[in-house]
Parts: structure tokens; sequence; C-alpha cells
């Protein structure tokens, strides 16, 4: 079957993850977090592409996005692996590459998943084991949602800014949303959804964009439809009788 295209809505927040080959790392020291986030920034930058919130693991990436257009994501994903994939190359006397495929991605319905996707984001270190507190992790967007330390990377984006009137109220507002346990369910959900390409909002969102894109953006239904027995009119004879009869 042929792959669909990636699926990319323009003013939508997307989830994306990006990993290493094989699981290889993908940052081996300081430099290397900090030369990723430069080209994150400038890329960004570059083709109109909204940062809300990220992490970068030793051997995956994930962000939060809002691109402005249909060809900014993915535009910008190209050309940070050109930049960042000789760099690491040249460091480390290595060849060939360095990503996992195509990276993943998937259309988010804000209202519903927004904040829960960057939790489920800034988290990542404290369940992999790396950190208890997320605010020790230092290559992700968290201290910059609790006001920790100003992010050049992030844009905020209305749903934060919703969160309280001044600065002080919306630090304490995420930073309790933080603390409140993602479900394993809202894991799950977030993983299939974006490894699959799946668009992760509501069944009344998903309907919208299968309309408005004319392509299907959720799994089918499990099963088979069940066939409607076909009604014999009152009256006639039943066809499988009569060959019946007439053997």
């Amino acid at each position: 079957m042929a792959r669909l295209p990636r699926l990319v809505i323009p003013h939508q927040p997307h989830h994306v993850i990006q990993r290493g080959n094989d699981r290889q790392l993908i940052f081996r020291d300081a430099d290397d977090y900090t030369i990723f986030l430069n080209w994150l920034r400038e890329g960004a930058k570059q083709f109109k592409v909204a940062i809300h919130a990220y992490v970068l693991l030793s051997n995956h990436v994930h962000l939060l996005v809002t691109p402005s257009d249909e060809t900014g994501l993915g535009r910008m994903m190209q050309w940070m692996g050109r930049y960042y994939v000789p760099y690491f190359n040249r460091k480390y006397a290595r060849a060939g590459t360095l990503w996992q495929g195509r990276y993943k991605a998937t259309v988010i319905e804000s209202e519903r998943y927004f904040m829960t996707c960057s939790r489920y984001i800034e988290l990542n270190p404290v369940r992999a084991g790396i950190v208890a507190d997320p605010a020790d992790y230092a290559w992700s967007s968290y201290a910059h949602h609790i006001g920790i330390k100003p992010d050049a990377v992030i844009t905020d984006h209305p749903l934060y800014w919703s969160l309280g009137n001044t600065p002080f109220d919306r630090e304490a507002a995420y930073k309790a949303l933080v603390e409140q346990a993602i479900t394993a369910e809202e894991i799950a959900r977030i993983n299939d959804a974006t490894i699959k390409g799946w668009v992760l909002g509501s069944e009344k969102f998903q309907i919208a964009l299968e309309k408005k894109t004319a392509r299907r953006v959720r799994p089918a239904k499990k099963g088979r439809p069940l066939k409607q027995k076909e009604k014999t009119p009152i009256g006639s004879k039943n066809p499988s009788m009569e060959n019946h009869h007439k053997g």
C-alpha cells in the first residue's frame, strides 16, 4: 500500500518525534544539544513554525509546534537535518544517516490535547528515570514555562497565555498542571497517534478534518460490517427451497 503524504494543517498544533537510527545517540555532549537548539530556533523562524514545547533526549526529540503553512514543518525538519547531521558526522568521525527514517507527526486538537501533549513532552525525562523533577532536566522547555529560564526557542501558545493574567499566574498554573499525573491511556494515545500519523482529537474534530482534507485521519473500526439479510417478500418462493424441490 502506498504511504499517505504526511498530514500538515496550517495554524494547528502538531506533535513531532524524530528518532536516532536504531535508537543510536544523536546527542553526546552539551555542545550537541546547544547547537541543535540554535538551529531549531533559526529554522523555526525561517520557515514560520512556532515551537511551543520540546524535549531533547539522548536518542530522540519531541516537539510541539504550529506551522503557518503546509510546507513549513517539512522544510524546517529537512533544513535541520542538512545542518545537524553533517556537524554530528564530522565531530564523531562517522558517516551515513543519523535519523530513523522520516520524522513522525500528528495533528492535535488544541482545546482537548494541547496541554496534555505539552506535559507529556516535558515529563519524558521523568518517565525515563533521568530526573525526578522535570525542572532538573536542562534540555526541555519546562524551565521556560514555569519561569525559571526564558527560552528564545519557544513561542507561547494562546492556551498557555490563557492560564493566567500575569506571568506568575501562568507559570504557577502550568506547574500545577504538570504535577497532575498523565494516565497510561493518555500516553498510549499520544504515542500511537504520532507514530501512525493519525489525528489526535475528538471524533467530531477527526470527522471535520476528513471532510476538509478528503482523506482518512483515524484508524478504521475493527471488524467487517454486518451483512443485512435479504428479506423474502410475503407470498414469494424461497429460491433455495425451490431448487431443493427441483433436485
